[in-house]
């Protein structure tokens, strides 16, 4: 405790040193600057959130001279489909950035808001990443490398809006040793951690290795407390620090297992510090040392920096400014999106409220935890599968080991801030579950969710729409309720059979693809389909025929789904190559008769997240221990 007072006593007197010629020159009629401090993968392991092991002297005194926003959530727990969110003030599941690692074009209408703010006379930097799923249009900044800075604006009047970003806390930072050692050397011995003495979430084994990279994490977040103060002494040092609104935030959580990439608190919830100089606030906003709890999402982020400087925001947002003047009603709900993460599909969405979170998980077949080439590298991911194997995890651990999720998921955040405890089976909740669940599929059409169609689908159509966000922008309005009726009956019970085979014959290749999955889902009494589903082997759709040759494996007929997906994996559509080498994976000792097909699929590939997925299925196969990039 006293090194942290020590820490923080010399911070506030160095934040209160400000240069004789720095004086606010917001009465002079000039619009504020607006300067982001972004980080990666970090959850609010921070002082000012009250997290009693956090190091981090500097935001927590940027929290005493502004606001700490206390429920904030991005839309996605991980970097890339979350930032195209952020710029573009569009979810990724509409705009069509939501696979990890894609690229798509944007439409004539949407652009990074950063072009407005250039188009209203500011200046406007990106220091340096951008990954925003698609190709950078001209006219979104003045400068965007590691170079860029505002100081470079030839007018020293004209306003700026720039963008940080530290890279030091992602996740690499923590598997990395020699990245970890490069960011923490700025570290005094009293500002390192005993791993042993920090609290570990209970969906990790406590193992010397697990509590390693806990420790990782906290002294890289101190690391980039550091970068945070050096941020805002240049703006003090050049006189603009009282001109100019700082906005402290992270892209998504912590960057290990259970909380990057997926949609719990652990992976969506994150800190977000802002503060206004005291010239520039209006209407009670900004006022130093106060917590606001309104609900807010990083999609907000745009619309809130257009407020701010007095930008109208294009009519096309999908989020609210939540500062500046003619604020519309706070938010009840925030949203989030998770689909392919790298080479594994798992669509699965979330809705939560100040209290309760609620999870549709669209393809519960699949486990918590599939094989993934990343994560898998990861210290914390081999203790899990280490502990596991041994039969000593946790029951809260074990949990996320499980071959397959429930449909629903349904937390209270209150009583359980881990999201252990699924209400979803529970009486007493029944309404609350209800209720989430009609927000979500409400969200789904009003948002255009385009993350239930196939991404070998988007591919096919983006040809003839320009851009994917178009495909269900002009599409009948009917259309993306089918989609999603039948995406929803596809993980239900046995009831929904009789509705599922007549959706097999949609005029809608989605709303066919659906279909064959529920009924591969409900293969118990799918028998009477499998006429149906032998002729959707010949489908337009790459889709339905590999949905269809899935359907079939699960009612054991090896000899009809094999040569379909043997031809799926030469195809000319990439992302059905990769969906029908994940069927041979789903596949098990059904699929050794590909495995000449598997081992071709090791090279010359449009991708390689399908050489990772065959690769895997390879070694489950084979007893191998083969290695691909």
């Amino acid at each position: 405790m006293l090194r942290r007072l020590l820490i923080l006593s010399l911070t506030v007197c160095s934040m209160n040193s400000l240069p004789a010629n720095e004086q606010s020159s917001a009465t002079d009629g000039r619009r504020p600057n607006i300067i982001w401090l972004s980080c990666e993968d970090i959850s609010p392991h921070i002082g000012c959130y009250g997290d009693e092991d956090a190091i981090t002297p500097n935001i927590d005194e940027l929290a005493k001279q502004g606001v700490r926003y206390s429920n904030v959530y991005t839309t996605a727990g991980v970097c890339a489909p979350c930032r195209s969110a952020i710029i573009t003030g569009v979810y990724q599941s509409t705009l069509g950035t939501h696979h990890m690692r894609c690229t798509a074009e944007l439409p004539d209408f949407v652009k990074p808001f950063s072009a407005s703010m250039r188009e209203a006379g500011y200046y406007c930097t990106n220091t340096s990443k951008e990954d925003y799923q698609f190709k950078t249009p001209k006219g979104a900044w003045d400068e965007s490398s590691r170079k860029a800075h505002w100081k470079n604006r030839k007018d020293d009047s004209q306003p700026f809006f720039a963008v940080f970003n530290f890279t030091g806390c992602h996740e690499s930072g923590i598997a990395n040793e020699e990245k970890y050692n490069d960011v923490t050397k700025v570290l005094t011995d009293d500002q390192r951690q005993d791993p042993d003495k920090l609290t570990l979430p209970p969906y990790y084994p406590d193992t010397p290795i697990v509590r390693e990279d806990w420790k990782r994490n906290y002294e890289l977040i101190t690391a980039m407390d550091f970068w945070v103060a050096e941020r805002i002494q240049d703006l003090k040092d050049h006189g603009v620090y009282d001109n100019t609104i700082i906005m402290f935030w992270s892209d998504h959580g912590v960057g290990l297992p259970r909380a990057k990439r997926w949609l719990y608190d652990s992976g969506t919830r994150i800190p977000l510090v802002i503060r206004i100089p005291e010239s520039l606030r209006t209407s009670g906003q900004g006022t130093p040392a106060t917590v606001d709890d309104q609900l807010i999402s990083s999609l907000d982020f745009a619309p809130t920096v257009l407020n701010l400087a007095s930008v109208e925001p294009p009519k096309y947002f999908q989020g609210r400014a939540f500062l500046g003047p003619n604020l519309t009603e706070p938010r009840d709900y925030v949203y989030g999106a998770r689909d392919r993460m790298d080479e594994r599909y798992d669509i699965i969405r979330a809705v939560r409220d100040k209290q309760f979170r609620y999870i549709r998980n669209y393809e519960p077949f699949k486990p918590y935890y599939q094989y993934m080439n990343t994560p898998e590298n990861g210290a914390t991911m081999k203790e899990l599968r280490r502990v596991h194997a041994e039969g000593k995890l946790s029951d809260a651990a074990a949990l996320f080991m499980a071959d397959s999720k429930p449909a629903e998921e349904l937390y209270d955040l209150d009583s359980d801030p881990h999201e252990i405890n699924n209400l979803a089976a529970d009486e007493a909740y029944k309404a609350v579950l209800e209720r989430m669940r009609d927000v979500h599929l409400n969200w789904v059409v009003e948002t255009r969710d385009i993350g239930l169609i196939p991404e070998s689908e988007i591919q096919r159509r983006e040809k003839t729409t320009a851009a994917r966000y178009n495909i269900l922008l002009n599409a009948d309005p009917s259309l993306i309720e089918r989609i999603r009726n039948v995406a929803n009956l596809a993980i239900g019970g046995t009831e929904n059979f009789p509705e599922l085979v007549s959706a097999l014959d949609d005029e809608d290749s989605v709303v066919r693809y659906w279909a064959a999955i529920g009924i591969g889902n409900l293969s118990s009494v799918a028998s009477s389909a499998k006429p149906k589903l032998i002729t959707a082997l010949e489908d337009e759709a790459p889709c339905v025929r590999i949905a269809s040759a899935r359907a079939l494996l699960k009612l054991e007929s090896p000899e009809l789904a094999l040569p379909v997906l043997k031809q799926e994996l030469v195809s000319e559509h990439q992302w059905g190559r990769l969906r029908a080498a994940i069927v041979l994976g789903e596949a098990g000792e059904m699929a050794r008769p590909l495995i000449p097909e598997l081992k071709a699929c090791l090279k010359d590939q449009p991708n390689k997240y399908i050489t990772r997925v065959a690769n895997r299925n390879l070694n489950v196969l084979l007893g191998a221990d083969n290695v691909v990039k």
